[in-house]
C-alpha cells in the first residue's frame, strides 16, 4: 500500500488551507498528523480520503490518481471529527448497516469488534442514549469493520477513559502489519510519539517537519 501526495493544495474562498503537500506513506507504518487547530490536518486527511478536492496536485493511491483513476479510495476505514451514527439504531444495528453495503462482514465479525472495544454487541440500548466516549468506539468500530488497507483516524482519542485508550491503542499497533497506511491525529503530542512511526508536523497548511 502507497498513498502520495504530488503538490497538493487546497484553496478555500482565497485562503491556502493546504500549501504545496507533498508527502509518501508507505504501508505497515503508523503516520501521526501533529498541528494546531487550522493547520491543515483534518483538511489532508478529507483530501486523502477523497472527500474534497485538491484545487491543485494529485493524490494517488497504490498508483491510481484520485478523482481521475478513482473517487475514493478503494479499501478505506475512516473517522473524521464526529462519528456518523444512526441514533436510533443500536450499536450493532449500526454497524450492520454499514456492513451491509459491501456484505463483506458477517455478523461474528461484529460482534467480535464490538467485544475487543469492550461494547457489549446485544445490548438494546440506541446510540442516542449512548455516552460521547461509546459512540466514539462505534466511530472507531466503523473504521476498522472491513479491515481496510488505508485506516484514517482524526483524534480518536476523544471522550475516551484511560482503559479505552489502551485498547484503541493496541488495537492500531496490532493493525499495521499486512502492509496497511495507518494515519491518526491526537492533540496529545506524547501519545502521538509512542504510538506512531513517523510524525508529520504542520504549520499554516504546509508540512514542516516529515
Amino acid at each position: 500500500m502507497k498513498v502520495e501526495l504530488k503538490h497538493v493544495s487546497k484553496n478555500i474562498k482565497g485562503s491556502m488551507v493546504l500549501d504545496d503537500i507533498n508527502v509518501e506513506l508507505n504501508g505497515g507504518k503508523i503516520y501521526g498528523i501533529q498541528g494546531v487547530n487550522g493547520s491543515g490536518k483534518t483538511m489532508m486527511m478529507r483530501v486523502i480520503s477523497g472527500l474534497v478536492r485538491a484545487s491543485v496536485g494529485e493524490v494517488v493511491i497504490d498508483g491510481k490518481i484520485i478523482g481521475k483513476d478513482i473517487s475514493f479510495p478503494e479499501s478505506i476505514g475512516l473517522l473524521i471529527e464526529n462519528p456518523g451514527l444512526i441514533m436510533n439504531y443500536t450499536g450493532f444495528e449500526n454497524l450492520r448497516t454499514l456492513a451491509d453495503v459491501n456484505n463483506i462482514v458477517d455478523d461474528e465479525e461484529i460482534r467480535n469488534l464490538l467485544r475487543k472495544l469492550n461494547l457489549n454487541p446485544d445490548d438494546k440500548k440506541k446510540v442516542k442514549k449512548y455516552s460521547l466516549g461509546m459512540k466514539q468506539k462505534i466511530g472507531i468500530a466503523e473504521a476498522f469493520l472491513e479491515n481496510p488497507d488505508l485506516l484514517i483516524l482524526d483524534e480518536p482519542f476523544n471522550a475516551l477513559d484511560s482503559k479505552s485508550v489502551e485498547i484503541v491503542n493496541g488495537m492500531i499497533k496490532e493493525y499495521k502489519n499486512n502492509d496497511r497506511v495507518i494515519i491518526v491525529t491526537c492533540h496529545d503530542k506524547q501519545m502521538l510519539t509512542e504510538l506512531c512511526d513517523e510524525i508529520i508536523l504542520m504549520e499554516e497548511g504546509k508540512i514542516v517537519e516529515a
